[in-house]
């Protein structure tokens, strides 16, 4: 009997110890979460993982969690941080709405390394598994909006790691999925952005896929314009062409008209038949104006060129108008340096008979420019015609 009653006296004594540690552990995490600065916090609850952690208490998993959220308010990412957020996940009971923001916060630090974007993508898919059910609890129901913003953050991060890790068209799909639920336009400003790093780097046929997505969704004119850039930049031409004419049916816009007609010039060197075409869509990009005032003006430039082509004497004719004018300037020169000071009654015979012939000859020579400028007027007032038909067409 003594001895029963000793082995209880002792039992008490050991049960009683363990009450007094865990209800110790339990002061501390309350201490803990009633620190004023997320430093503080983050300081303490070290302390209390350090003291009581695995030893049965029923705070671990919060310590875990809030000790990590409590780092990241902190700036702090390291592995160690990112290691006591793992660490709460393993623990049950986690309320589900501080689950979502862990896995949230795991995905976006790990989705900014290219090392680390495949444990990027496992947490986000986490995520959007953790969201779906959680959404579906009816303790739940008033934070829908809250699980539908994680959701689509979850699909934002796995672009963001698809991208690091290259796959630009898993990067593409995530951000639509992000976009179609949180409707932000600056997720489409990323996919464009995306799209053109990889146009400005040479790399066309990612490029092409990227646009390709984005104007198949959008329908609008820039991913079009860009779009039909990546393909001819790649030698698709006729697609190109096809995908530019398109959009300009659709709005006409001076940067369209240039890219048409730019590519049309260029063929028109092989295939004549097209100089007309291309003439009309540069005039009408110089009539339309483009956001770069050096397009129109090259649209302009171009345009004059082709239609002054297609009159076979054109640059002949300019030739002989700028010989003549030379042979005019340097007679003139002559008469000014030898005669400016002089009266033709203070002339010798010889310099009356040169001063008469070098005046002969300017008169002379200007009669032959006007002839010759004559002949030019049919093809400028040609070209005059198409410009004022441009303007016409497009309403200027």
């Amino acid at each position: 009997m003594k001895k029963a009653v000793l082995t209880i006296v002792l039992l008490s004594v050991f049960l009683g110890g363990i009450c007094f540690a865990q209800s110790e552990g339990d002061q501390a995490y309350i201490k803990a979460m009633q620190a004023n600065s997320p430093q503080e916090k983050a300081t303490q609850l070290k302390e209390y993982i350090s003291k009581y952690a695995g030893k049965g208490g029923q705070y671990d998993g919060f310590a875990y969690s809030f000790l990590f959220l409590a780092l990241i308010e902190s700036n702090k990412t390291d592995a160690e941080t990112l290691g006591y957020g793992e660490k709460a996940l393993t623990f049950p009971g986690i309320e589900d709405i501080i689950k979502g923001r862990i896995l949230m916060t795991l995905a976006s630090v790990y989705a900014r390394n290219p090392q680390t974007a495949e444990k990027a993508k496992q947490f986000a898919n986490q995520l959007i598994q953790h969201a779906a059910s959680s959404k579906s609890k009816e303790a739940e129901a008033g934070n829908a909006a809250t699980w539908n913003g994680l959701t689509g953050g979850a699909h934002y991060v796995m672009g963001q790691a698809a991208e690091k890790s290259k796959d630009y068209k898993g990067a593409v799909e995530a951000y639509f999925n992000a976009y179609n639920i949180l409707k932000k336009k600056e997720i489409l400003s990323d996919i464009k952005k995306m799209g053109k790093s990889l146009y400005e780097a040479g790399n066309m046929a990612e490029a092409e896929k990227v646009f390709r997505v984005i104007y198949n969704t959008q329908q609008d004119g820039e991913s079009l314009t860009l779009l039909a850039q990546c393909l001819y930049k790649q030698g698709k031409e006729a697609e190109a062409m096809a995908m530019f004419k398109e959009g300009f049916g659709k709005k006409k816009t001076g940067e369209m008209a240039y890219n048409i007609g730019v590519m049309l010039a260029k063929e028109a060197k092989t295939n004549p038949a097209l100089t007309g075409e291309a003439i009309k869509y540069l005039l009408d990009a110089a009539g339309l104006g483009t956001k770069n005032p050096k397009e129109a003006q090259q649209a302009m430039n171009i345009a004059q060129s082709l239609f002054f082509s297609q009159d076979k004497e054109w640059n002949n004719r300019v030739k002989l108008i700028q010989e003549s004018n030379k042979l005019i300037e340097d007679w003139a020169k002559t008469l000014n340096t030898k005669y400016k000071d002089k009266s033709e009654d203070d002339l010798t015979p010889d310099e009356k008979r040169e001063f008469r012939r070098l005046n002969e000859n300017i008169e002379k020579e200007k009669k032959i420019v006007e002839g010759i400028q004559a002949q030019q007027k049919t093809t400028m007032d040609g070209f005059n015609k198409a410009l004022a038909e441009a303007k016409s067409r497009n309403g200027r």
